[in-house]
């Protein structure tokens, strides 16, 4: 029986709608960051288009400047240590409560994605209190420990999705081998959930290195970050090494994506 190819069109219609649905809401959303990556290289100290002559002159005031410089420093550097404790605790977490069986482990859940849920102005007061109570408030550490707090229930969704199609017969296995719990943790079931807690830490250095509402509160100037340092110039004067800064912050979190995609792509074709 010969199908028409008429047939299929209503089908190939509705694909293609809401693939033009879906370019139309990226174009949207990007947008207005993307109108900002020309004006990165605009020789002028105006938001002005059309561009006249382009120039990397606010890229260099962004490496050159000590407080653009200090902020980027300072933002790889919080961004970098948050996101290897949240990983660290967060891979603990999930796997505990994965290998766990007690009554109220739900509710146990709820309280770790309590920064999740919580706004972020209220986060940040809140935080703010508890740190100056200790010593900690305007310091790095204080901080990290912050940006910790927020980013480790990432780390335990990826992770316990992960570990959500793991096999335990395997840790038993390792167990009836001589393993230790510890090394069958890492020999046997981390390798195994490696996209996972990839995944995890990358979520964890974006969000550490994106924030900016709990830095305000926490950061002194010594600690001022990426974000707050863009915040703060804003308010002040127009300055386009705004623009610079903003431009490799999405260059940045592109490359992140990427890794994410690489890594579920490995996973599977492992899988497979």
């Amino acid at each position: 029986m010969r199908i028409s190819p008429y047939a299929t069109l209503p089908q190939k219609v509705g694909v293609w709608t809401i693939r033009l649905f879906a370019l139309l809401m990226c174009l949207y959303l990007a947008g207005p960051i993307v109108v900002f990556i020309p004006l990165s290289f605009s020789d002028k100290a105006l938001f002005h288009y059309p561009i006249q002559s382009f120039s990397l002159r606010w890229y260099h005031q962004l490496v050159t400047s000590p407080e653009w410089l200090r902020a980027v420093l300072n933002s790889l550097a919080v961004a970098t240590s948050a996101s290897v404790l949240a990983t660290i605790l967060g891979v603990a977490a999930a796997f505990g409560l994965w290998r766990a069986r007690f009554r109220g482990k739900e509710a146990v859940m709820m309280v770790i994605m309590t920064p999740m849920i919580v706004p972020a102005v209220i986060s940040g007061v809140s935080m703010y209190l508890a740190l100056a109570k200790v010593g900690l408030g305007n310091t790095h550490l204080g901080l990290i420990l912050a940006h910790t707090a927020l980013a480790a229930p990432l780390v335990v969704i990826t992770v316990s999705a992960t570990l959500s199609k793991f096999d335990t017969t395997l840790l038993r296995a390792a167990a009836n081998l001589g393993a230790n719990p510890l090394t069958a943790f890492r020999r046997v079931c981390l390798p195994v959930i490696a996209s996972g807690v990839f995944t995890g830490a990358i979520f964890a250095f974006a969000l550490s290195f994106d924030d900016v509402v709990v830095a305000l509160f926490i950061a002194g100037p010594a600690q001022r970050t990426l974000p707050v340092q863009m915040y703060m110039q804003a308010n002040d004067l127009v300055d386009l090494t705004i623009t610079a800064a903003a431009t490799v912050m999405l260059v940045l979190s592109l490359a992140l994506m990427v890794g994410v995609e690489f890594m579920k792509k490995r996973e599977v074709a492992t899988a497979r």
